[in-house]
């Protein structure tokens, strides 16, 4: 098992940060590899990425805890689990901790090409995404911290701004 960690000062109170970040299907809209997250009911989701090749999985929802923690397990596909964890930094800031741990899919080849430098890519560009989120969350216009109404969640080197997203995913974001 592969363990990649990433973190981030949010300037905005834990309470939108958390709101923000625990509404899956957004990901798209600010994470470049993160093609579809489509939810089958309130603690299953289906995801699709494309890191070293494209990957699906399907998702339950553990260990939550409001304004403090997320997580989540596959139960099919790619084998992963993650936590997020949602620190106040002050009134109005929020560190945002990131662990991901997954089986590099190929066996000894995919362990080998998680030791050769795979493994450090998606690390950097979970990082990146994660400053992504950061930005939008503070550069966001007033009463548009809302997971509802998160229509201007886009950052131009997402893989919904490239077009890149799935088909079920279009459709989740033309929902009101």
């Amino acid at each position: 098992m592969a363990d990649h960690r990433a973190s981030v000062v949010v300037n905005a109170p834990v309470e939108q940060v958390y709101a923000m970040f625990s509404h899956f299907n957004d990901f798209p809209k600010f994470m470049r590899f993160v093609k579809e997250v489509t939810y089958y009911d309130d603690m299953r989701s289906h995801w699709v990425a494309e890191i070293a090749g494209r990957h699906e999985w399907d998702a339950t929802n553990t260990g939550w805890q409001p304004n403090r923690r997320i997580g989540w397990t596959s139960t099919d596909g790619l084998e992963n689990a993650g936590v997020v964890t949602f620190t106040p930094h002050g009134p109005n800031q929020t560190q945002v901790d990131v662990t991901i741990t997954y089986n590099p899919p190929g066996g000894i080849i995919g362990d080998a090409g998680e030791a050769l430098g795979t493994g450090k890519r998606f690390e950097r560009a979970l990082q990146e995404d994660l400053d992504n989120f950061a930005r939008m969350v503070e550069h966001a216009p007033a009463g548009a911290l809302d997971p509802m109404s998160s229509n201007y969640l886009f950052h131009e080197g997402s893989a919904a701004a490239r077009g890149e997203t799935t088909d079920a995913q279009n459709r989740t974001m033309d929902q009101p």
